[in-house]
């Protein structure tokens, strides 16, 4: 599958930002999709994920103002971002691979497939 990222841009401090993980070549639905982020001079980590049976799952910092949704007729995945701080300025990635046991979702190193990133930034 491969996996086109974007949706990210400049956004206030409170604002909202939706991105998209759009797939080719094969069904989104039969994938775990993560959202990752990485800010300047800090790890990759988690956002958030939805399984093939589209259960979801959030990092504690975003739960709460973020949505992950799938839409199978367009075979994208969304993340709806609210409440946005400027510490959350980074470039985000989705990421997808199947079969994922639920305590593998939230690790980078289990994705086989991903996405170019798309920068995020929030202004103060």
């Amino acid at each position: 599958v491969q996996l086109q990222a974007s949706g990210g841009g400049l956004v206030q401090a409170g604002g909202s930002l939706r991105l998209s993980c759009a797939a080719s070549g094969r069904t989104i639905s039969t994938y775990a999709v993560a959202w990752f982020r990485q800010a300047p001079g800090k790890e990759r980590e988690f956002v958030a994920a939805i399984r093939e049976n589209g259960a979801t799952y959030y990092a504690g910092s975003v739960k709460g103002r973020s949505t992950i949704s799938r839409d199978n007729a367009k075979n994208t995945v969304f993340l709806q971002m609210n409440s946005l701080k400027p510490e959350e300025t980074a470039v985000y990635w989705c990421a997808a691979r199947r079969g994922l046991i639920l305590s593998a979702l939230y690790s980078r190193n289990e994705y086989y497939y991903w996405g170019q990133g798309t920068q995020v930034t929030v202004s103060s």
